[in-house]
C-alpha cells in the first residue's frame, strides 16, 4: 500500500511539474518572473574579461583601475520595474531629447521611450555578440535588399516581456501606450513579400538563438508613399520616412568601407589590381533585433553611402559650387531611394550600384571579423554562411572572389573552393523579367574587375559541361552565365547556381519548377544541391503583436503562451473545435478586429461599415498575375446581381466589405490601372443607396506592415487568387489564417501545402492547375476556347462604358483581357471563381460551421512558422548552432 501511495504521490507530482514547464519552457528565471507578473531584480550582466573574451576561465590577468571601474558600473541591466522605467523615459526627453515638461508631447514622448528601450537592447546585444565571440561561432549572414521590420516599439516591448510595465510607466506621465505606438514611422526599407520574410526571419533567427547578422542597404526615401487622386488614381510622392529620425538605429562612424565603382584593372606582376574610377564610403547603421523569451539580440546591419571626399574646397574656391558637391551627390544617391526606375540605362546603372554597394561593404566587414582569430581564409565556411535573398546580392559571388584574389593573394583554385563553400541562394521568382539580367556592356563599366572574374567562372564551369557533353550547344547555351545575343547579358540566377552550395525554393510547388522549369540541366547534373524550404511567418508579430484579443483567447484554452514559440501547441485547440465558449471567443476576437478596420474606414473615407458584413480582403502588391483585376470584376457582378434582386433575395444575401490595397510600381501602368478601376467601382458601389450594406468596396491607400497588422486579423476570407504556377510562395495567404479567417485561392505558392495543412474542407479552391496552364494558354490565344460567362460579359461592357473609368484606363485593361492577350488566364478562370465565391457565400451563412473551419485551421498553421523555416535553413543548409545566451551560464546581468 505505501508503494501505491509513493507511487500516486510521483504521479501526480510529476503532472504538476509538467503544468509548470508547460507554462515556462525553457525560460530564464527572470522571464518566469514576467510570466508570472512579477519583476525580478536586476541580473548581473556578462562579463568580459580586459582580454575581450567572456569566458570565466580564462586565464587570470591584470585588471586596470579604469576596467574595474567600468566593469563595476556596467554590473547590472536596467532595472523592469515601473518607476525605474519611468525616470529612465523622463531622463531621455530631458537629456537625449533636451525637452522640458513644458513641451513634450506625444512624438517626444515616442522618441524617449524608444531611446528607453533601445537601451536594453544595446545591453543584451552587446553581451551577445560578445558571447558570441567568445564561443566563436559560426555566424549566418543573411543579405537583403529588402527589410520590412514595420514598427520597432511594441515588438520589442512583447519580445522583451515588459509591454506592461511600459504601459504604467506612461500612464503615469498621462500618455497610452497604444496612442504612443502610432507616433512610429514604419521604416522605409522594402516593398513586398521579399522584405517582410526577411524581417520574419530575423525575429525567428533571434529567438531560436542562432548566431546571425542581417545586411542590407539603409535607403533615405522608401519605395514612395501612394496616395490616390481624387479622380482615383496612384499618386507617388517621396517616402522620407527618417523625417524624425530614427532613435532604434546606432550610427557607426567608425565602421566603414571604400567601394569603387569603374576605374581600370592593372597586373603588377603578382595579381590583379582595381584602381582609379569612384570610390564611396559605406557608413553602418546597426538595429538590434530581439529574439522572444530569449536575451539573444541579433543585428541588422544597414548601409548608408557618403562620398570618399566629403567637400572639394578648390572649387567651392573658383565659384564651383555645384562641382564642389558633386561627388557627394553622386554618392548619396545610392542609398536614397528603394528600387530606382531601370526603365533607363541610367536606372539600370543606379539599382547595379546599389547592389554592388551593400555586398562589397558586407563582404569587407564579413572577412574583417573572420580574420580577428588567426586562421586560413580557406577556413572561412567554417565559421560563415552567407545566405542570397533573391538574385540582387549576386554579385557578392564574383565580389568575394576578388577579395580572396587581389587583396588576400589566394590562388584561383582555393578561392572558388571556398567561395562556394560559403553562398547560398534562395530563388524568389519564376518570372523571366525578374531574374535579373545585366548587359555585359553595364558590368564591365561599372565592375571591369567582377566581368573579368565572371567571364573566367563561366569559363572554368564550361569547360566543365563541354567534357560531359561534347557538341552540345544548346547546353551549353543553356548553363551559360553569359547569354549571348545583342547585347549579350549576364544571368545573375546562373551565376547564383553556380556560385553556391545550394539552391532553394519557398514553396513545394515552386522549387518544384526551379528544377524543371528554371534550371533544368543543373538539376540534372547536381539534385542533391536543390532544396524546398516552404516559407512561414512569425507568430510573434503576426499574431501576437498584430492580433491581441485572439492572442488571448489561444492562449487561454491553451493555459500557455508558449505557443507564440512553439505554434505546434496550437494543435490542442482543435480538442474544443465544438465547444460553444469557444467559438463565441472566436467570433468575439474576430468582432473586436472587424471594429477597428471599421473605425479606419469610417475615419478614411466617411463611409460606416457593419461588422457584421463578411470581410473580404486582398492586400498585395498591384501586379497582374496576383490578379487583382479578377476581383474587381467579380465584385461588378455582385454589384449588378445586387441591383437585380427582389427584397426577398436581398434578405438572404451575405453582406460584404471588400478591401483590396497595395501598391503598384511606379512604370507599371497597367497595375496603375487596376487601382484607377478599383477605385472608380468603388465610387459607385458605395454611392449606390439600392445596394446599401449588402456590398462596400474600399482601396485602403499607402499599404504597408502597419496597415497589415490592423487589417489582416479582421479578415473573414482573404483571396490568394494568382495564375497557377506563378506565385513562389506568398506569406500574406499564412497571416490571414492564422489570424481566423478563411482562403479562397488558386492552386498556387504556399496555398498547396496550407490546403494539405488545414484540410481541403477549410479552403475554397477554383481554377486551372499548373500543368494546365500552357494547354490553356494556346486556347486561348488560337480560338480553341471563348469565355460565355455572361456575367464577365456584363462586367466588361460597363467597363467599356466608362461607368466606371474612362477610355484612358479602360481600353488598355479590356484589350489585356481578349483572348489573345489573358497571359494571366483572368477570363479563362473566371466562372471557377465566382462558383468558388457562392461557396464562400453559402458557408458564411451557417455562423457555427464556419467559426469551426478557423478554429481548425488556425490550429493546424504550425508549419507556417518562420521559426519551423529557419530551423530548417540552419540544420540542411547553413550548418548552424543554436547559442542561447543564458545569464546563469557566466558572469552575466539581472532584469
Amino acid at each position: 500500500l505505501f508503494g501505491l501511495f509513493f507511487c500516486f504521490l510521483c504521479f501526480v507530482f510529476s503532472r504538476f511539474e509538467g503544468c509548470i514547464n508547460k507554462m515556462q519552457g525553457k525560460r530564464t528565471a527572470s522571464f518566469q518572473d514576467l510570466a508570472a507578473g512579477k519583476v525580478s531584480a536586476p541580473e548581473a550582466r556578462y562579463h568580459a574579461t580586459a582580454t575581450g573574451h567572456t569566458t570565466p576561465q580564462d586565464a587570470a590577468v591584470e585588471v586596470s583601475e579604469k576596467d574595474k571601474i567600468i566593469h563595476n558600473i556596467m554590473t547590472q541591466y536596467l532595472p523592469r520595474d515601473v518607476d525605474s522605467i519611468l525616470k529612465q523615459i523622463v531622463n531621455h526627453v530631458e537629456y537625449t531629447l533636451a525637452r522640458t515638461k513644458y513641451n513634450f508631447d506625444e512624438q517626444h514622448a515616442y522618441q524617449a521611450t524608444a531611446y528607453s528601450v533601445r537601451d536594453r537592447l544595446i545591453e543584451s546585444w552587446n553581451d551577445t555578440q560578445q558571447y558570441f565571440t567568445e564561443k566563436d561561432v559560426k555566424r549566418v549572414y543573411y543579405l537583403s535588399m529588402e527589410f520590412l521590420m514595420g514598427r520597432y516599439l511594441n515588438n520589442a516591448l512583447l519580445n522583451l516581456g515588459i509591454e506592461s510595465q511600459y504601459q504604467g510607466a506612461l500612464k503615469k506621465l498621462g500618455f497610452d501606450l497604444d496612442e504612443v505606438e502610432h507616433q512610429e514611422r514604419d521604416p522605409g526599407l522594402g516593398n513586398g513579400g521579399l522584405g517582410r520574410l526577411a524581417a520574419c526571419f530575423m525575429d525567428s533567427l533571434a529567438t531560436l538563438n542562432y548566431p546571425a547578422w542581417g545586411y542590407g542597404i539603409r535607403y533615405k526615401y522608401g519605395m514612395f508613399e501612394q496616395r490616390i487622386s481624387k479622380e482615383g488614381y496612384q499618386i507617388e510622392i517621396p517616402d522620407y520616412w527618417l523625417t524624425a529620425g530614427n532613435p532604434w538605429e546606432i550610427e557607426r562612424l567608425d565602421v566603414k568601407y571604400p567601394v569603387r565603382f569603374y576605374g581600370e584593372i592593372k597586373h603588377n606582376g603578382k595579381h590583379y589590381e582595381w584602381q582609379g574610377g569612384e570610390v564611396v564610403t559605406a557608413i553602418a547603421y546597426d538595429s538590434p533585433i530581439p529574439g522572444y523569451d530569449t536575451y539573444n539580440t541579433l543585428n541588422l546591419r544597414l548601409w548608408s553611402a557618403t562620398p570618399a571626399s566629403e567637400f572639394d574646397l578648390d572649387s567651392f574656391s573658383r565659384g564651383d559650387y555645384y562641382s564642389a558637391v558633386a561627388s557627394k551627390e553622386a554618392a548619396e544617391k545610392i542609398s536614397s531611394v528603394l528600387y530606382p526606375n531601370d526603365a533607363t540605362e541610367a536606372g539600370k546603372e543606379l539599382r547595379l550600384k546599389q547592389q554592388h554597394f551593400f555586398v562589397s561593404a558586407t563582404l569587407q566587414d564579413v572577412v574583417r571579423r573572420f580574420k580577428k582569430k588567426d586562421r586560413p581564409l580557406t577556413e572561412l565556411h567554417t565559421k560563415v554562411a552567407i545566405q542570397l535573398n533573391d538574385t540582387h546580392p549576386t554579385i557578392g559571388i564574383a565580389e568575394l572572389m576578388r577579395i580572396f584574389m587581389d587583396q588576400e593573394h589566394m590562388g584561383w583554385s582555393a578561392a572558388w573552393a571556398t567561395t562556394t563553400k560559403v553562398f547560398s541562394y534562395t530563388n524568389h521568382t519564376v518570372l523571366p523579367e525578374a531574374l535579373e539580367r545585366w548587359s555585359v556592356d553595364l558590368v564591365e563599366k561599372l565592375l571591369p574587375r567582377h566581368m573579368q572574374i565572371i567571364y573566367e567562372i563561366n569559363r572554368r564551369h564550361l569547360e566543365e559541361v563541354v567534357k560531359k557533353y561534347p557538341g552540345d550547344g544548346d547546353k551549353l547555351m543553356r548553363m551559360s552565365i553569359i547569354e549571348e545575343g545583342f547585347p549579350k547579358m549576364v544571368r545573375m540566377a546562373v551565376l547564383a547556381v553556380v556560385g553556391s552550395h545550394h539552391v532553394n525554393g519557398v514553396a513545394a510547388i515552386h522549387s518544384g519548377l526551379v528544377k524543371t522549369r528554371l534550371f533544368p540541366d543543373f538539376y540534372k547534373e547536381q539534385p542533391n544541391k536543390f532544396l524546398n524550404m516552404t516559407n512561414g511567418v512569425t507568430p510573434r508579430r503576426w499574431m501576437q503583436s498584430a492580433n491581441p484579443a485572439l492572442s488571448e483567447v489561444i492562449s487561454r484554452w491553451l493555459e500557455t503562451d508558449e505557443w507564440v514559440s512553439n505554434y505546434e501547441l496550437c494543435r490542442g485547440l482543435e480538442q474544443f473545435v465544438d465547444s460553444a465558449d469557444m467559438q463565441r471567443e472566436f467570433r468575439e476576437a474576430k468582432r473586436t478586429n472587424k471594429k477597428r478596420v471599421a473605425e479606419r474606414i469610417k475615419k478614411e473615407f466617411g463611409v460606416e461599415v457593419s461588422t457584421d458584413a463578411m470581410f473580404d480582403i486582398q492586400v498585395k502588391r498591384i501586379h497582374e498575375y496576383k490578379r487583382q483585376l479578377m476581383n474587381v470584376l467579380s465584385i461588378i457582378c455582385r454589384y449588378n446581381a445586387i441591383k437585380r434582386m427582389t427584397p426577398a433575395e436581398k434578405e438572404e444575401c451575405v453582406p460584404r466589405v471588400c478591401i483590396i490595397g497595395g501598391k503598384a510600381a511606379a512604370g507599371y501602368v497597367i497595375a496603375k490601372h487596376i487601382i484607377r478601376l478599383i477605385n472608380g467601382v468603388s465610387k459607385v458601389v458605395n454611392n449606390d443607396k439600392d445596394v446599401g450594406d449588402l456590398l462596400k468596396v474600399f482601396f485602403m491607400t499607402n499599404y504597408n506592415v502597419t496597415l497589415a497588422e490592423n487589417i489582416i486579423p479582421a479578415n473573414d476570407i482573404s483571396q490568394h487568387i494568382s495564375t497557377a504556377g506563378m506565385e513562389a510562395s506568398g506569406t500574406s495567404n499564412m497571416k490571414f489564417v492564422m489570424n481566423g479567417g478563411l482562403i479562397i485561392g488558386t492552386m498556387d505558392g504556399a496555398n498547396i501545402e496550407i490546403r494539405e495543412e488545414i484540410g481541403n474542407d477549410n479552403m475554397f479552391i477554383f481554377g486551372l492547375l499548373e500543368e494546365e496552364i500552357d494547354r490553356a494558354r494556346n486556347e486561348l490565344k488560337y480560338g480553341g476556347y471563348q469565355h460565355t460567362d455572361s456575367r464577365l460579359q456584363e462586367a466588361m461592357k460597363q467597363i467599356e462604358a466608362n461607368k466606371y473609368c474612362g477610355k484612358d484606363v479602360s481600353e488598355p485593361l479590356l484589350k489585356n483581357l481578349q483572348p489573345y492577350n489573358d497571359y494571366y488566364l483572368v477570363t479563362r478562370d473566371f466562372s471557377s471563381y465566382m462558383d468558388a465565391q457562392a461557396r464562400v457565400d453559402e458557408e458564411y451563412k451557417n455562423q457555427t460551421s464556419w467559426v469551426k473551419k478557423t478554429i481548425t485551421s488556425v490550429a493546424r498553421m504550425g508549419k507556417f512558422s518562420s521559426d519551423r523555416t529557419i530551423r530548417e535553413y540552419g540544420e540542411q543548409i547553413w550548418n548552424l548552432e543554436a547559442t542561447p545566451f543564458v545569464p546563469s551560464s557566466v558572469a552575466y546581468k539581472t532584469v
